[in-house]
């Protein structure tokens, strides 16, 4: 099995600590000195090949990239709401990946899409609906809108603006 990335072992001791103690990690002060970026980031959790858990920030909410894969590991595996809490016995089957988003940018329409390259922001008003680049079964740039408009509670026929973004993935 290849090493995993120093924030997906991060994200992982994190969720460990949580379901097993209920307390929340320190960030190690070697890799907070490393990533003292700002970025939102998602950690997602799959459970033999099917997803587990995923929750994110669009933006950074914390001061660094350590503390938001800490935050987020916590989320994804007590608080999604489609999921019931990760259980002591799932631990050792989950997959982990880290997503750190890059700066979201406006565009003009669905053609500037590419759902391998960018993830998709859709919004109107105050809904927001995103969704991560390169995603199995997500094969066509209208499927990844058609998608984001549904999490974000977006009729297709109403006025919508479209952001796409890239991402740093780690395994």
């Amino acid at each position: 099995m290849e090493k995993e990335h120093p924030l997906v072992q991060l994200a992982r001791c994190t969720i460990e600590t949580h379901v097993r103690t209920g307390k929340q990690l320190e960030p190690p002060p070697e890799l907070e000195a490393q990533e003292q970026r700002r970025a939102g980031a998602f950690v997602s959790l799959h459970c033999h090949g099917q997803l587990r858990g995923c929750i994110g920030t669009l933006e950074p909410t914390q001061e660094n990239v350590v503390c938001e894969v800490i935050q987020n590991a916590i989320s994804a595996a007590n608080h999604d709401p489609r999921f019931s809490p990760i259980r002591p016995d799932e631990l050792d089957s989950l997959e982990i990946s880290v997503d750190i988003l890059g700066k979201a940018e406006p565009i003009e329409s669905i053609d500037d899409l590419d759902p391998v390259q960018y993830g998709v922001i859709v919004q109107r008003g105050a809904r927001r609906g995103l969704l991560l680049p390169n995603l199995e079964g997500v094969d066509t740039a209208e499927m990844q809108v058609a998608i984001s408009l549904r999490k974000a509670g977006i009729r297709p026929d109403e006025p919508y603006k479209l952001y796409r973004f890239r991402v740093d993935r780690y395994y």
